[in-house]
């Protein structure tokens, strides 16, 4: 029954954030402030509007009373989709933010325990991950033969932070040490740190954690509060 509820509630939450990342994704640029570098390494903080889906009009900004606002007094620096060649420039956008994932872990790699190798485990689990988010948007421009460039942008993020959640593991007498004579799948309390970089559609994570199995038989399992690694990918959820 547990293991039931397990699999339902890790599913539900999956599918309801595919429709929050179709609106949501942090991998597209949106409307908001960043941080600007251009080509000759000027710095400054701007606003992103983007208009008509197409042009992206970078607006100065101005700091009023300890708050950023936009400076009304300058025009804004567009990037349409298509320029003349010889006006073409590298912009980086860069913006941090607060990271809340969902986070599933497909493969842990558990080191030697005793008698037992190393184990590369793929078992059910799922965690709500929060942690400290830098997404960076690259814009340059293509040439064409005919004397104008297109404009193309490139996504890189790159998140830090904590993770806890649940999920299953095989409980079997060689991970307890011959005390258990069954064989069942055992739930685990999954915590831990972990990192994921984006590069536009490709997104992975890396992580360390340990489990706590929560039944009886936690002290015979080889395994609880040891360290793994895991290879973790996440669904943004804010």
């Amino acid at each position: 029954m547990i293991k039931q509820f397990l699999i339902f509630g890790i599913l539900s939450v999956l599918l309801g954030s595919c429709s929050v990342l179709q609106n949501m994704s942090k991998k597209g640029l949106g409307n908001g402030f960043y941080n600007e570098q251009s080509s000759s390494k000027e710095r400054r903080k701007v606003y992103i509007d983007i208009q008509d889906d197409e042009t992206i009009c970078a607006y100065a900004t101005k700091n009023n009373n300890g708050q950023l606002v936009i400076d009304t007094s300058q025009a804004c620096q567009l990037y349409s989709q298509e320029l003349k060649k010889d006006l073409t420039q590298t912009i980086i956008l860069s913006k941090p933010s607060f990271d809340i994932d969902f986070l599933t872990i497909p493969l842990k790699y558990r080191p030697k325990q005793t008698d037992v190798p190393a184990q590369l485990n793929a078992n059910l689990n799922g965690a709500f991950y929060f942690g400290y988010r830098t997404d960076k948007y690259v814009i340059n421009y293509n040439a064409t033969p005919v004397g104008k460039a297109n404009r193309n942008i490139n996504h890189f993020g790159f998140s830090m932070g904590a993770f806890t959640g649940i999920g299953t593991t095989f409980m079997s007498p060689t991970n307890t040490n011959n005390h258990l004579q069954q064989e069942y799948d055992g739930i685990v309390w999954s915590k831990g740190i972990a990192s994921i970089f984006a590069a536009n559609n490709f997104t992975v994570g890396l992580s360390v954690g340990f489990d706590n199995l929560l039944d009886k038989n936690h002290n015979i399992w080889i395994y609880q509060t040891k360290t793994w690694l895991g290879l973790a990918f996440g669904l943004n959820l804010n």
